[in-house]
């Protein structure tokens, strides 16, 4: 018997078990989910100056506390049953707990699914102020490709919002509309029908639901994917060209991350963007910051103030979501938690979550391998004990 190697020791499963048709599942996705440029073609959105990261954080006294008032179930505990690969809080800009899953490098980039949404939108903001971006203007508009399908009369806002009138049914585990989406996108095997479309055709097929744009919150995911193509329209850059300059490297990012394209280049700005965690909590500092991080304004006290505030509650009580947050609300590809509470946060499916609580000056990230793509018996706990720990800590 051939001897297994250190990836097999580390792993549990040869190299080459891991296929388009199987990354996103356990356990697979335990090392996809951390190397997905191995898996999906991606281009990288760099960093000015890499550097190393800070010395990890031991907090065992909070990792051990209960997760939830009177369980017997600890933060770490939570943290493991939930799949979670890495762990981290701040609290007044620096990290005063981190945890890893064992056998992840606390430098590995990570899919982070959706927040790649929440990200999108800050370019978005920051063109809009800059005066590159009307938010009211007709998709179609800009990307003339559009103006046979649901999106011609659909504006930029209707995207950042969640309001498009869409027929798209966002089943993850469909072995239709998602699986036709997730090929565009290069993340599943071809048919072998040889009927396979990019994404800008497979978006630009899509029709429009019954009803009026900009009514009920409906979370689909091509509405972001269309909002990266109109972003390269307006700027005639590339997104991650784009986002590398607007915003990683004003971040001061420790390292370049990745965003899945397709054969033809478009970016996955749903949600294929990879980056370490520490990077990702600085972004949710630099927003609780007002908008700057290392003497650099990058995001305006304009928008910021937009986002937390200007979402719909009513909208948002009579959406698709409505189970995800009780008395939340969604503004700019980014939720809120309503409320008593002035948190907000990013998530993605699979178990991505960057919390961040401007009350207390507190961030969280949290990233994962999950089995299931949403579950919320796993969800509902973790964001409870977010707003715990950062109520507490």
């Amino acid at each position: 018997m051939a001897k297994a190697t250190k990836f097999e020791e580390m792993n549990g499963f040869p190299r080459e078990t891991i296929t388009l048709a199987n990354w996103r599942t356990r356990p697979y996705s335990f090392w996809s989910f951390r190397n997905v440029a191995e898996m999906v073609r991606s281009a990288r959105i760099r960093t000015a100056h890499p550097a190393p990261l800070p010395a990890a954080v031991e907090n065992p006294d909070l990792l051990a506390r209960p997760a939830a008032a009177g369980a017997s179930t600890t933060v770490a505990e939570l943290l493991a049953q939930s799949q979670a690969d890495s762990f981290l809080l701040s609290k007044n800009g620096r990290i005063i707990a981190e945890w890893h899953a064992e056998n992840v490098d606390r430098g590995d980039p990570h899919l982070i699914f959706s927040i790649s949404k929440s990200i999108t939108a800050l370019i978005a903001g920051i063109l809009q102020d800059q005066g590159l971006l009307d938010p009211e203007t007709p998709v179609g508009d800009l990307v003339p490709e559009a103006r046979n399908s649901a999106y011609a009369d659909a504006t930029v806002q209707h995207l950042l919002d969640m309001r498009v009138s869409l027929d798209f049914d966002e089943s993850y585990l469909s072995e239709e509309d998602y699986a036709r989406y997730r090929r565009a996108m290069s993340w599943n095997p071809p048919s072998g029908k040889g009927d396979d479309e990019a994404m800008l055709s497979f978006l630009c097929s899509l029709k429009k639901a019954d009803g009026p744009h900009g009514t009920d919150h409906c979370y689909l995911s091509p509405n972001s994917d269309m909002l990266g193509i109109v972003l390269e329209r307006v700027t005639g850059v590339r997104f991650p060209d784009l986002c590398s300059r607007l915003l990683w490297q004003p971040l001061g990012a420790s390292a370049d991350a990745f965003i899945t394209v397709d054969p033809e280049g478009a970016p996955r700005t749903a949600g294929g963007v990879s980056c370490r965690p520490h990077d990702l909590l600085a972004l949710g500092q630099m927003l609780i910051d007002g908008g700057c991080a290392n003497g650099n304004r990058i995001i305006s006290q304009r928008w910021i103030a937009d986002m937390q505030t200007g979402g719909d509650e009513e909208v948002w009580a009579r959406g698709t979501q409505a189970d995800f947050l009780a008395t939340g609300r969604y503004r700019n590809n980014w939720y809120q938690v309503g409320g008593t509470s002035n948190a907000f946060l990013a998530a993605g499916i699979h178990g991505q979550f960057l919390y961040c609580d401007p009350d207390t000056s507190t961030a969280i990230v949290c990233t994962s391998s999950q089995h299931e793509p949403q579950t919320d018996a796993i969800d509902q706990p973790l964001l409870a004990m977010f707003a715990r720990l950062s109520a507490e800590t």
